[in-house]
């Protein structure tokens, strides 16, 4: 047997668990023949190094690692079991927004003075070429149900596109020839992205007989009594200053990503959204389908665009000044989910690169505050940003997809069974309460989110670190029904061009790290383990080669 073929047996039978005691140099040393006594010297110290270095610098950071993550996991079960026991005696006790807030319908009897007991109210569209949706949102908005001369409609319209300018004007000309007060706002810069048009929506002169603002991004599409059923809280609470409502996704059956993208924001908005509004009268504002008190909008300072999460910014500036906040669980928006899967990576990018980057920016400004409690102060700093937007995405990716899998090679690793059953197993139920009838789809839910918790590890180191990508704006890819006329008039075939280009490489290191591990499991594991590890690699696998969500044919 030549040197090189018994340095690599030896390497390999030093991994196995049948090995894992130290062998003596003079043993690993000791020649079979004369002619390889200074190869298999060499050999025999290699062997010896590694050892050494395993158990004295592996081991001992893989178990520092292990502790930290069962330190998260606890962290992370206490505040989703809390969020959910809160949401339960909410249910139970019956205790809606409308009634523990004052709510009454604005009385419109008197037809002389009906149209001045309806408040002005602004109604901000943001857009950018977004041709496949502007229509929808611009249509949706112009038909609330509210005096004509009591709400002004503003397009703010950022598009570079021709095709996308010209549908928006044609749109907004068709509305204000039906008498709708209709505003389209161009600039001629994209300075600050959503924030910066929000901002600049706001300076107009029109604005300031207005006394709230509602917000739709260019996909959401308000029912017609949405401010009807909003603007009240406002009107009777005025230490209210928002009021959030439920998005409805139009497209969570188009494919299932859609459908688990569904099942993570309905429990956002059942368990996060519920919980924080009827304890702490604060939770994120999610940027759309909300109704702002310009007044309290204002004192905040309005629009800042140091971050990619302008809404969340703006709400913790609110919340830090006295402000508080409702959601309406009942009142729904129609909206479209992302359904290809490199416009839903850009979209977790900014969703959880932001929110690392604002906790950077105003940990210390929260805890200077003088207005608010020091129990608020905690729940903003400790709840809000730093369980919910930074350790759960760190935990997840490098607890389920690093330090599972690694336990394989190195035994000694011991993860007890509360972390690695019995805690998942109950934050997976209870994320499924909240869309029942996706509960069969779990697994392929616990997977995907797996899969996704890389990316949003990724964009919150940047954000907390103020990296490369941390003001990276990329307007999420709207499909509308364009999709469908396409699939329709391009033959299938030009769905599966352009395959390099849907190669994601960090997706398949992991899943072939994840796989070699489970490949090891089998061969020298006590336990099925290695089905996870498999199911987990293919997962990864999968979105690799970008076989997931939409194909979107190109012209």
């Amino acid at each position: 047997m030549s040197p090189f073929m018994k340095f690599f047996l030896f390497l390999y039978d030093s991994l196995s668990p049948s090995s894992l005691f130290l062998v003596q140099r003079h043993t690993l040393t000791a020649p079979s023949d004369t002619d390889g006594v200074v190869t298999s010297g060499i050999i025999g110290e290699i062997i010896y190094i590694w050892k050494q270095t395993r158990i004295f610098v592996f081991i001992p950071i893989l178990k520092c690692l292990v502790t930290i993550c069962l330190v998260m996991s606890f962290l992370v079960f206490i505040e989703r079991v809390y969020m959910s026991i809160v949401v339960v005696f909410v249910k139970l006790l019956r205790r809606s927004p409308q009634k523990v807030n004052k709510w009454e319908a604005i009385n419109d009897d008197d037809l002389e003075l009906a149209n001045t007991n309806f408040p002005m109210v602004l109604i901000q569209i943001p857009m950018y070429n977004e041709k496949e949706v502007c229509q929808l949102s611009i249509g949706a908005a112009c038909r609330l149900s509210w005096p004509l001369d009591r709400m002004i409609v503003q397009v703010l319209d950022d598009s570079t596109d021709p095709a996308s300018k010209e549908l928006v004007n044609a749109e907004c000309d068709k509305w204000a020839r039906k008498g709708i007060n209709i505003m389209s706002e161009i600039r001629d810069n994209r300075i600050g992205y959503k924030a910066g048009a929000l901002k600049a929506g706001m300076m107009h002169n029109y604005v300031k007989q207005c006394e709230f603002v509602a917000i739709f991004d260019a996909d959401f599409q308000p029912d017609p009594d949405f401010l009807e059923r909003t603007i009240p809280f406002l009107i009777h609470n005025h230490d209210i200053s928002l009021v959030q409502c439920r998005w409805k996704f139009v497209n969570a059956n188009e494919c299932l990503m859609t459908r688990m993208q569904e099942m993570s924001l309905n429990y956002h908005f059942i368990a996060e959204q519920e919980s924080g509004s009827s304890i702490h009268a604060f939770f994120g504002f999610n940027g759309t389908a909300g109704v702002w008190r310009i007044a309290a909008l204002n004192e905040a300072g309005g629009w800042k665009d140091r971050t990619t999460v302008e809404d969340m910014d703006l709400a913790v500036r609110a919340c830090l000044h006295g402000w508080k906040f409702v959601y309406v669980h009942d009142v729904e928006v129609k909206n479209e989910l992302p359904s290809t899967f490199k416009a839903y990576r850009f979209q977790q990018h900014r969703w959880s690169c932001g929110p690392a980057n604002l906790c950077r920016k105003m940990t210390m400004e929260i805890l200077q505050n003088k207005k608010v409690s020091a129990w608020k102060k905690l729940y903003l700093i400790y709840n809000f940003f730093f369980i919910r937007k930074i350790v759960v995405h760190i935990f997840t990716f490098v607890f389920y997809c690093l330090i599972l899998p690694t336990t394989v090679l190195f035994p000694e690793l011991q993860v007890p069974k509360w972390a690695t059953v019995y805690f998942p197993t109950t934050i997976t139920l209870l994320n499924a309460i909240a869309t029942p009838r996706s509960f069969h789809l779990l697994v392929f839910w616990i997977l995907f989110e797996n899969v996704m918790s890389m990316h949003r590890t990724k964009a919150t180191f940047i954000g907390l670190l103020e990296a490369g990508r941390v003001n990276e704006w990329v307007v999420t890819e709207k499909l509308g029904d364009t999709l469908k006329s396409k699939l329709i008039t391009k033959a299938t075939t030009k769905l599966y061009t352009r395959f390099g280009q849907r190669l994601n490489w960090r997706e398949l290191v992991v899943g072939l790290y994840i796989f070699l591990c489970g490949c090891y499991d089998v061969a020298y594991g006590r336990s099925y383990f290695y089905v996870y590890l498999f199911l987990q690699s293919c997962a990864f696998f999968v979105a690799g080669v970008g076989f997931i969500g939409t194909f979107v044919p190109t012209v």
